[in-house]
């Protein structure tokens, strides 16, 4: 079969999944990705036109862990938002935004970015993702977490300008924010054949597919490839001991084969 073509190359790969939320991630990471994008999002759309595209996003979050190996988020203890923005105070809109052909705008103060900073993207991001009680993550957000927004003040140089240099290929955004554990290959730059990135999708997908049918709570699977070979040489499968009922990892590893 032309279609049997051998793995890429060798290596480990994983994918993780939590019941945590409704898309069976953890709560830590997905609260983390949907601030970058809803910054993008409200940049874009002109609700916040003195944003500027460079910007980082880091959520911690405090856990309870059960006896039968499940994960609990119990609070939102820290968001930290570094985002380039346009100069406080000074920046016109007309200047900031191509096109841009309304009324003339000033850009906030600080002081007044970071409160719609608070309202139109960590609020309306929480809003919107679900947890497994069906209750919105913005239920564990309150007065006990701390905000950390553009911490170090003005953010106004982003991008290559303010940053040259190669810093990494955030293989741990790109998973599952530090949770689970990571075979060392980035996604970025790799055909199909490259089970870098192929094998991490069926990896999250197997995961995925043990968590959202209540076979366990959390699953962890790892898959190891050669170069030239289709099939992988190993399957592993880690549910923290969250298997439900009267099954067992090793039940679980052999529904997956």
């Amino acid at each position: 079969d032309d279609m049997d073509v051998g793995a890429g190359d060798q290596g480990i790969m994983f994918g993780y999944a939590s019941d945590e939320t409704a898309d069976c991630m953890p709560l830590t990471h997905s609260m983390a990705t949907r601030l970058g994008k809803t910054l993008t999002e409200v940049r874009k759309s002109g609700e916040c036109w003195w944003l500027r595209p460079d910007g980082k996003t880091q959520v911690t979050i405090e856990y309870l862990q059960h006896p039968d190996g499940s994960v609990e988020p119990k609070k939102i203890h820290t968001v930290v938002i570094s985002t380039q923005h346009a100069e406080p105070l000074k920046a016109k809109r007309t200047q900031e935004c191509a096109g841009y052909k309304g009324a003339e705008m000033t850009a906030p103060s600080m002081e007044d970015m970071n409160k719609e900073i608070e309202e139109k993207v960590i609020k309306r991001t929480l809003q919107s993702i679900k947890l497994k009680n069906g209750q919105p993550a913005i239920s564990l957000y309150g007065s006990h977490t701390h905000l950390h927004i553009n911490p170090s003040g003005k953010f106004i140089i982003g991008g290559p300008q303010g940053d040259a240099g190669l810093t990494g290929r955030k293989i741990i955004i790109d998973t599952y924010g530090g949770w689970g554990a990571h075979g060392g290959g980035a996604f970025s730059g790799k055909d199909p054949t490259k089970v870098d990135r192929s094998a991490a999708y069926i990896c999250r997908q197997m995961a995925k597919s043990v968590v959202s049918s209540g076979l366990s709570a959390r699953c962890l699977v790892q898959l190891s490839y050669a170069i030239g070979v289709a099939k992988p040489l190993s399957l592993f499968v880690e549910t923290y001991g969250s298997e439900k009922g009267a099954l067992t990892v090793d039940d679980i590893t052999n529904l997956l084969k």
